[in-house]
């Protein structure tokens, strides 16, 4: 375990943004996460927990109290059973599912962070989310101070949701268990649109693994989601914004803001959701709004690539970050009636 004082935290975020922990703890091992975690609690310490820190947003005062840095390993395959370490690498973790010839998350290639941030999140892309194949999360439970084993219903996974989610300051993931599928170097069904667009099948088809996750990792590249250090583009956490879940009564009212501002001919992206939601796309409604890629001429900008990043261009603040955030919020609220609610974890600041 490495304990640092006034240690820098923006370096260990995606967005290279926030000001300097009072303390930085590195665990390696579980026990030493958890170990960590009952010293914060039992001072009375406050305990922030950070992963990969791509879905991060830390002000620029930084952090009163200690950073738990999650850096331990662990990849095991028992046939189709899976289990990772909290801190693994998720991008690492699905090339060698990949090479396994396991399906289940190759399209949720590319996506930055840890696995153990995975389940918080329910994240989720290109058609698959990481609800569809976990198993359980083995977490330490800070209110019954024991490690617990919480199956995947009990995770309550949602949109971008999961019990994790709506209480951060109950459990910290140690493991996570998948259950993946052998269907002989095929991927899972190819269920979103552009994907199989450009794979050339059609909704349902199964194509050969690698090929599943080289055109995800393509596709994300193109919108700057696969982080390079060099290109500014990717200095994100990715979307920004989740996708507005709109009820009856709110579609209805959205729809006619659209035929207001755009007219009758114009129809917004719409997706059957759950509960009679009906879920729309955040990056379309940016744009139509007038916050077009590359928008702002500050440090702070939408990612040229795609608008639902929002970018540091090199010399930004987190201040500067949520500027251009609440100036898009505004915006789109005032266009057409929707809130939009960011997706990255905002700690010592909000929108």
């Amino acid at each position: 375990m490495q304990v640092l004082h006034d240690a820098p935290l923006a370096p260990l975020t995606t967005f290279r943004l926030g000001g300097p922990a009072t303390r930085l703890v590195t665990a390696t091992t579980d026990d030493e996460v958890v170990a960590a975690v009952r010293e914060a609690d039992d001072t009375g310490t406050p305990l922030l927990v950070i992963g990969g820190g791509s879905n991060l947003v830390i002000g620029d005062k930084g952090f009163d109290g200690t950073a738990l840095r999650i850096a331990t390993t662990g990849f095991a395959l028992d046939g189709t059973r899976l289990e990772l370490a909290a801190g693994e690498v998720w991008s690492d973790a699905v090339a060698r599912t990949v090479a396994a010839g396991l399906a289940g998350i190759e399209c949720l290639a590319g996506i930055p962070g840890s696995a153990g941030a995975t389940p918080i999140q329910n994240v989720g892309a290109y058609g698959q989310e990481v609800s569809g194949t976990i198993t359980e999360v083995v977490a330490y439970d800070r209110v019954r101070r024991e490690t617990v084993v919480l199956s995947g219903e009990e995770c309550a996974f949602s949109y971008r949701h999961s019990r994790f989610k709506a209480r951060p300051d109950r459990h910290v993931v140690l493991r996570v268990r998948f259950a993946l599928e052998d269907a002989g170097g095929l991927s899972a069904p190819v269920r979103y649109a552009e994907t199989a667009r450009v794979l050339g099948v059609g909704a349902g088809e199964r194509v050969p693994l690698a090929a599943a996750r080289e055109t995800v990792l393509a596709l994300r590249a193109g919108k700057g989601m696969v982080l390079d250090p060099e290109d500014h583009d990717t200095w994100s956490a990715g979307s920004f914004f989740t996708n507005p879940l709109l009820g009856p009564a709110e579609h209805e009212a959205f729809l006619a803001r659209v035929r207001e501002r755009l007219g009758d001919g114009v129809l917004p992206p719409a997706y059957p959701a759950a509960d009679g939601m009906t879920k729309t796309s955040a990056a379309w409604l940016i744009d139509r709004a007038g916050f077009t890629k590359g928008y702002g001429s500050g440090p702070a900008r939408i990612s040229t690539k795609h608008t639902l990043a929002l970018t540091n261009r090199g010399e930004a603040t987190t201040e500067d970050l949520l500027a251009l955030a609440r100036e898009v919020v505004a915006g789109v609220r005032d266009a057409f009636g929707v809130t939009l609610v960011n997706e990255p974890v905002t700690v010592g600041v909000s929108l």
